[in-house]
């Protein structure tokens, strides 16, 4: 390893000193404000300041420990200058620092990419069959049982807020809720949202031709606590009906299924899937709040708006995301240009690999825009 004079190091920690700086004083704010009993008053509100305090906590023990290498490393120069026989010594402490110096600065770097902020938040999928007919019904089934197994192996819950299915066992709508603990659900899902295509050979086809149906994904950031999105009732028309099973058949005599509008905006949630009409309410309020969220992220940074309008509202088979060729076995992003012969494995739960060559262009993306 070249061996680097402590101005060197003073002068590339004092570079980044000035992006990180800022990021110091709102440490210390947000450490404040936690500490301050009326903030967890507000589920949502101290959820939010922990969940930010997690983000620039990282930034802090990276710095403060790049801080320490740099004053070790200062020290043996100071001493090795004032005693030669303290050369070698400080030689063998900077080879033995040096490398870990350039992998956190490498990571400081990273971390002080503007992320999404969002993307540390819980998420809620809505999957809906596209053109394909019972085809695509099966396969927005078969969409949803690969996202309950990744969230399985990501340790994260699942809970179907809503579904409605069709007789062969397909999918004609599903929401469900993906929560974790820890690790930022949304900045990991938010990247299936779009038309999902399918290639294969359907199990209604007689002759073994293949066919290609397409399903459609949204996925919104959920609202950390009710008191986050204030919905008063007079801004909520709230209309009751009976819900429906497979083919349209009603399944209840009461008028549980629910359906909410919001009027200052128009967006709507409904929910049928449970025999509660209160329990149904819950879950639409729920779906209506991530909805309402979004909506007001896309019109507060015109930069996040041009992610989540990306999210096709239609589901056409010509807007698609990715492929699932299952002849192939192959699956193909056509976002990054991945492509892979592990469908099988893929369709399974394991998106991990096909979702990081996302994150990566997303990362790579910003660092362009931040020069």
């Amino acid at each position: 390893m070249t061996t680097e004079g402590p101005g060197s190091i003073e002068q590339e920690l004092e570079a980044l000193a000035a992006s990180v700086r800022s990021l110091l004083d709102e440490h210390a704010r947000v450490e404040q404000e936690l500490a301050d009993p009326e903030v967890h008053s507000s589920p949502g509100r101290a959820r939010s300041l922990t969940r930010r305090y997690s983000e620039l906590d990282r930034v802090v023990r990276v710095w403060t420990r790049l801080e320490t290498i740099a004053d070790d490393l200062t020290a043996a120069h100071e001493l090795a200058a004032a005693d030669e026989s303290f050369a070698a010594e400080a030689a063998e402490l900077e080879d033995a620092l040096g490398t870990e110096r350039e992998s956190l600065t490498a990571e400081l770097r990273e971390l002080l990419v503007p992320s999404d902020p969002d993307d540390g938040r819980d998420a809620i999928v809505e999957i809906r069959a596209g053109e394909g007919g019972d085809e695509s019904a099966l396969f927005a089934a078969d969409l949803a049982r690969m996202y309950e197994r990744w969230a399985a192996a990501k340790g994260w819950s699942t809970e179907v807020l809503d579904a409605a299915h069709t007789e062969l066992g397909g999918v004609r709508e599903l929401t469900m809720a993906l929560k974790s603990s820890q690790d930022g659900v949304y900045g990991w899902t938010k990247f299936e949202g779009g038309v999902h295509r399918v290639q294969r050979v359907p199990v209604t086809e007689s002759q073994g031709r293949i066919h290609t149906s397409a399903a459609g994904v949204l996925v919104f950031p959920e609202a950390d606590a009710p008191d986050e999105v204030d919905l008063p009732d007079n801004d909520l028309r709230i209309d009751v009906y009976r819900s429906s099973g497979p083919g349209g058949q009603s399944v209840n005599t009461t008028d549980s299924a629910v359906r909410i509008t919001h009027l200052p905006t128009g967006i709507t949630a409904s929910c049928q899937n449970e025999k509660s009409q209160l329990q149904n309410k819950e879950a639409a309020l729920r779906m209506l709040r991530a909805r309402i969220l979004a909506a007001r992220a896309e019109e507060a940074a015109e930069a996040e708006s041009a992610q989540r309008r990306s999210q096709v509202r239609t589901v056409d088979r010509s807007e698609r995301v990715r492929t699932y060729n299952f002849p192939e076995n192959r699956v193909t992003d056509h976002r990054t240009g991945y492509k892979a012969y592990n469908l099988d494995q893929v369709i399974d739960g394991r998106l991990d690999e096909v979702v990081e060559s996302l994150r990566a262009a997303e990362r790579a993306s910003r660092l362009e825009d931040i020069g």
